[in-house]
């Protein structure tokens, strides 16, 4: 793993990214009933519309197939993926941080970050199902770090609160 940067790691260091699967990718003239039906056999939640060089065009998703096609009745095998895919897209690098991602995302509400070469060819998809597994860990340890600096810079203080909280408990059980 390579080192941490100032503030965080990178998606690269992250194990999910190498045991990624291939991302599903169709060409943007592609019918939606192809892209559906391979989504389905592959169990995949999108495909990448890709042009020739595999640079992403924009991405297809199950929620795109609710909202575009079956809602208002539009027909699967005759509507190409170009005309009801997302075009505006993301895309990551692997030097990029997961949490800079991970605050992108949620902020901007969507869950899958298609991430590209130097080239800007696809190589994988993260979700951000991949990189929760690393934020509760560091938020876990960013929090003890928080913790021990607050005790330890205001010690004598917090052995005094300590103190009368738990005299006023006691204080509360012998009365009673």
């Amino acid at each position: 793993m390579e080192p941490r940067t100032k503030t965080g790691m990178l998606i690269k260091d992250r194990p999910e990214l190498a045991t990624k699967p291939k991302p599903l990718t169709v060409a943007p003239d592609a019918s939606v009933a192809e892209a559906v039906a391979e989504m389905c056999r592959r169990d995949y939640g999108s495909v990448i519309v890709v042009d020739e060089e595999r640079r992403p065009l924009g991405i297809f998703t199950e929620r795109d197939v609710m909202k575009k096609i079956v809602d208002p009745g539009r027909d699967p095998a005759g509507t190409r993926v170009c005309e009801v895919m997302t075009a505006e897209i993301r895309v990551a690098r692997d030097t990029d941080e997961v949490l800079d991602w991970l605050r992108i995302m949620s902020n901007e509400r969507f869950r899958r970050l298609p991430v590209v070469d130097a080239e800007g060819r696809i190589e994988a998809v993260m979700t951000q199902g991949d990189f929760v597994s690393y934020t509760w860990p560091e938020l876990l340890h960013q929090g003890r770090q928080l913790l021990t600096a607050t005790l330890g810079r205001n010690f004598y203080v917090s052995l005094i609160l300590g103190a009368l909280v738990l005299y006023g408990v006691l204080v509360i059980l012998v009365v009673d």
